[in-house]
């Protein structure tokens, strides 16, 4: 998004506190070429910007996560509301995002060509307790092509009010936890707003976040405890 792009990446380089040796270390490549970048001599693209915010939180990762819990409270998501986000290799249709996360599809109408780009899975009781309204509507407005994945849900409904309020809705959800304690109103609001629900039948949140794993690339923004 900035027009000076090796600025960019050298600002937040240096506010995560990481050389430029240990940037190109994480990335696989040397020290002249993340010099270039910086420099401008080079233009990044999408792919290289990606390996580089990887980098970056890979390393903030080894230190405890200072600045990356440093910037969820300037943004106001508080730690742990967010279990794990990432962005997918390629585009994943419906079909595929059953595959990875073992899920039945819900609410069958949606347009054919419906793709996730990436997925945010959030500890629901921890947003619903500590995301202020505002918050959470943020947190699904910042989703609209990608998958967002409910985990601890136990009967669908609460998130599903929430996304049917939202004025921007997720592109895909998903809800884990419910199974046969599913309430149809949570299926019937999906309907009403056109947003494809899936349940996940994954066994723990270990396995779903895995089988989502699987199909992205880069490190997670934030880790799930013990994966």
């Amino acid at each position: 998004m900035s027009e000076e792009t090796g600025a960019a990446l050298r600002k937040w380089r240096e506010y995560f506190g990481a050389s430029q040796n240990e940037v190109a270390r994480r990335m696989g490549v040397s020290t002249s070429v993340v010099s270039d970048y910086e420099k401008g001599r080079r233009l990044p693209g999408a792919r290289f910007i990606q390996r580089f915010v990887s980098a970056l939180i890979a390393i903030d990762q080894s230190r405890g996560w200072a600045r990356i819990q440093e910037l969820s409270r300037t943004l106001g998501i508080p730690a742990g509301a967010i279990i794990d986000m990432r962005e997918f290799r390629e585009a994943l249709s419906i079909e595929q995002l059953l595959e990875a996360v073992n899920g039945v599809l819900l609410a069958p109408d949606y347009p054919i060509d419906k793709r996730a780009y990436g997925y945010t899975v959030v500890d629901s009781i921890k947003a619903i307790a500590s995301l202020s309204g505002m918050q959470f509507y943020a947190l699904l407005g910042g989703t609209p092509e990608r998958a967002i994945v409910f985990t601890g849900v136990r009967m669908g409904r609460s998130p599903m009010v929430a996304v049917r309020v939202s004025p921007v809705k997720p592109g895909i959800v998903i809800i884990h936890g419910p199974r046969d304690k599913l309430d149809p109103l949570a299926v019937e609001l999906a309907k009403l707003v056109g947003v494809p629900l899936i349940l996940s039948l994954a066994e723990t949140v270990e396995e779903l976040v895995n089988g989502l794993r699987k199909y992205s690339v880069g490190e997670a923004v934030t880790g799930l405890s013990g994966l």
